[in-house]
């Protein structure tokens, strides 16, 4: 395999230049395509993913440098996973190879969502995929476990690491202290323990220049595709965190103020984003067909997608260059740590999910029974036999639809 100086990784100092694989668009192409289809179970899943293929199977990355992505995403608004996928794009191939990673990561989840969405508007109902999505489920929660272990070591290598963890993980679950500001709070802990002094920088914000242009027609009840673009341009260029605060945005926007859409058909859009594989902020693909059909579901999912293109392409450079700077370097440690406790926190609240109910002597029933062994028999094929993930989704579907036929 060819190895090149990628495109973030030209440095002045040589003992700092790491070497990535010369990667094709073909192989980019077909990574992310796929990805794309499989990606269920929201943004820590998509990243958990992303490290199996990325990094334990190809080895186009160290895990320091995904670590290092997933932290930059952070600081950034717009949606994790899919920055996380530009970022590895424009690693291995620069600013062509991130459109390329984006756009493959995106497009395949916006065409079943826009195929769904279309169904639901003809019928009044959502296709029922209840059978393989519980199936998937427990498989998914195998891939974030997985990935978690894999990751940790290259996050926690002392005593102190520990110790923020377990600060962020209580922060996180026992104060409901938003993921986004643990990550960036360890950050800051970490420089100050390091006794580093973090050096003024310039913040690189995406702010559109015409948002408030056609402000007059986001307040009519009757939307147009230029309307959508607008408003969800705006969104993704303030959205922090998690793709799932994007449902509160709407809510309070489109159904509240706007009238756009009736909260009914929120709650079917949002069923829609989280039957469909790949980025949650496909959503407001679903939004925007709801209210002005396939026109209005393109020009919504540029608008939300297209910022966060615009900053990872800005940032991406400067991503390595930030381990060269003491005070840098420790913040980005920091922000490591908190990744880390949101990735656990999540394996815990997507197993409780995945499992379901008890009976009230406290014993699993059957449902519940097989989705454990699917999840632990899956995260055993993952870590023993280098199962790819791909292979475990589909069969966690099968398993789904046989399941469902025999309860």
């Amino acid at each position: 395999m060819r190895y090149t100086l990628s495109a973030s990784q030209h440095q002045e100092t040589p003992n700092l230049t790491t070497l990535t694989p010369r990667v094709s668009y073909t192989e980019i192409i077909r990574l992310f395509l796929r990805m794309s289809v499989i990606s269920f179970g929201g943004p820590m899943a998509h990243i958990a993913m992303g490290e199996d293929e990325i990094v334990t199977r190809r080895g186009w990355l160290t895990r320091e440098h995904y670590l290092d992505l997933i932290a930059a995403t952070n600081l950034i608004p717009g949606p994790n996973s899919t920055e996380v996928m530009i970022h590895v794009g424009y690693v291995l191939r620069g600013i062509p190879g991130a459109i390329v990673s984006g756009l493959c990561f995106i497009t395949p989840a916006f065409l079943i969502t826009l195929v769904l969405t279309a169904l639901y508007v003809a019928g009044g109902t959502i296709p029922a995929l209840a059978d393989a999505l519980w199936g998937i489920q427990p498989v998914i929660v195998a891939i974030i476990a997985v990935a978690a272990y894999r990751l940790a070591p290259s996050a926690l290598k002392r005593p102190l690491d520990w110790a923020l963890l377990a600060l962020s993980i209580a922060a996180i679950a026992v104060l409901d202290v938003p993921e986004v500001i643990v990550m960036l709070a360890t950050g800051v802990v970490c420089v100050f323990l390091n006794r580093g002094v973090l050096p003024g920088a310039a913040l690189i914000a995406f702010v559109p220049v015409l948002l408030q242009a056609g402000e007059t027609a986001l307040t009519t009840v009757k939307a147009g595709a230029l309307d959508l673009f607008w408003y969800f341009l705006r969104i993704g260029s303030v959205l922090f965190g998690s793709g799932y605060i994007l449902v509160s945005y709407i809510e309070q926007d489109l159904v509240n103020t706007f009238g756009w859409i009736t909260a009914r058909q929120l709650f079917d859009a949002v069923a829609i984003g989280q039957f469909t594989p790949g980025p949650v902020l496909t959503t407001a693909g679903a939004v925007g067909y709801i209210v002005d059909g396939v026109p209005g579901a393109i020009l919504a999912t540029v608008g939300v997608f297209l910022p966060a293109f615009v900053l990872v392409i800005l940032t991406a450079p400067l991503i390595l260059r930030m381990r060269q700077i003491p005070a840098l370097r420790a913040f980005l440690s920091g922000v490591n740590i908190g990744v880390i406790a949101a990735i656990m926190l999540t394996v815990v609240r997507l197993a409780i999910a995945a499992i379901g109910s008890v009976d009230g002597g406290g014993a699993l029933d059957l449902s519940s029974g097989m989705a454990l062994a699917i999840g632990v028999a899956a995260a055993v094929a993952l870590v023993r036999f280098r199962i790819n993930a791909t292979w475990l989704i589909l069969i966690g579907a099968a398993l789904g639809w046989a399941v469902g036929a025999m309860l």
